[in-house]
């Protein structure tokens, strides 16, 4: 079936096709015969029960500096005129974000928006792993110097960042003692008004953090992500580079924990970061990446699955709308 795909995502002029995620579910959509239309956030537009994007049809394809091609701009009904919403803009999971969840929340009686919004909107990276607590590194979301000073001690080491962070920003490694520790909790409190992410630090991180990727609550590949020299974030966006995974069986053990609920909660592409074989740091459900390196190595297509799950959800919409 051929469907019609409204992407909603970052300027396409500055994404880098080589590990784009997003790019990669484009390609695939295209292949598989779909329409692709392309929209910024900041062109959502609601009235009178209705949401629109000023949008355009385009065209992509791997040719670096001129990996796509936009046709007509036109003003399109997101609920009537498309099937599939793919919410893809990167974070900050800001007010801007939040409010675009809760107006792509008013069409999903009428579009597929994968990832669910109001799940997105109530599932962020670094709050929702607290439900997963048994599998993560000791932890502490806290604004107060003392506290963090006391964890400290208690751990010897530790990383500071953000709540609402990505992509290995302003992550900071806290030696024993904690020399910059207060200086960097006032630059946070100053920077941040919610509360910060403090953890022990955990030495294996040298060895690499792996981004495993799910689909619609099941595993679809892995890959291990080792930090660049002189760095302790292993984030690609931050220098790490990829390389070849193998699961763990306690990394097992958290995608059989971490399905059931992904797939009720209609989160169909999740990326989870897993450092030593068994510490559960994050849940990346509002952009998660790591797909073209994962197929690169294994010889997978992470973005046909992702097709084939947004079929079956479609299917199952269409046959309840029927009954």
């Amino acid at each position: 079936m051929t469907l019609r795909v409204a992407v909603q995502m970052d300027p396409l002029e500055g994404i880098g096709i080589a590990g784009d995620s997003t790019f990669a579910l484009m390609l695939k959509a295209q292949e598989l015969g779909h329409k692709l239309h392309h929209y910024l956030v900041d062109a959502l537009t609601y009235q009178d029960g209705r949401l629109y994007a000023g949008s355009h049809e385009v065209f992509v394809q791997r040719v670096e500096g001129d990996h796509f091609r936009l046709g007509e701009f036109r003003i399109i009904d997101l609920g009537r005129d498309v099937d599939v919403v793919l919410m893809r803009q990167d974070p900050p999971f800001d007010l801007g974000y939040i409010t675009a969840t809760h107006l792509l929340e008013r069409i999903q009686g009428e579009t597929l928006v994968v990832n669910n919004p109001a799940s997105v909107r109530n599932a962020p990276e670094k709050l929702w792993v607290l439900d997963f607590a048994r599998f993560m590194p000791p932890t502490m979301l806290t604004r107060s110097v003392g506290a963090a000073r006391e964890f400290l001690k208690q751990h010897r080491e530790a990383v500071l960042k953000p709540l609402h962070g990505n992509a290995g920003k302003a992550v900071f490694k806290i030696e024993e003692g904690g020399a910059n520790l207060s200086a960097l909790m006032e630059m946070f409190n100053l920077t941040y008004r919610e509360p910060h992410v403090i953890q022990a630090f955990l030495p294996e991180v040298t060895e690499g953090d792996k981004r495993i990727v799910l689909v619609d609550g099941e595993f679809a590949g892995a890959i291990n992500r080792r930090p660049g020299a002189g760095e302790i974030r292993s984030n690609l966006a931050a220098g790490g580079t990829a390389e070849a995974a193998e699961l763990t069986a306690t990394e097992l053990e958290i995608c059989e924990a971490l399905g059931p609920e992904l797939k009720r909660r209609g989160l169909l592409f999740v990326g989870i970061d897993v450092i030593g074989g068994k510490w559960l740091t994050e849940i990346n459900v509002t952009s998660p990446t790591g797909i073209v390196a994962i197929d690169r190595f294994n010889g997978s297509d992470v973005p046909g699955l992702i097709w084939s799950a947004i079929d079956r959800r479609l299917s199952d919409h269409s046959r309840e709308a029927v009954s």
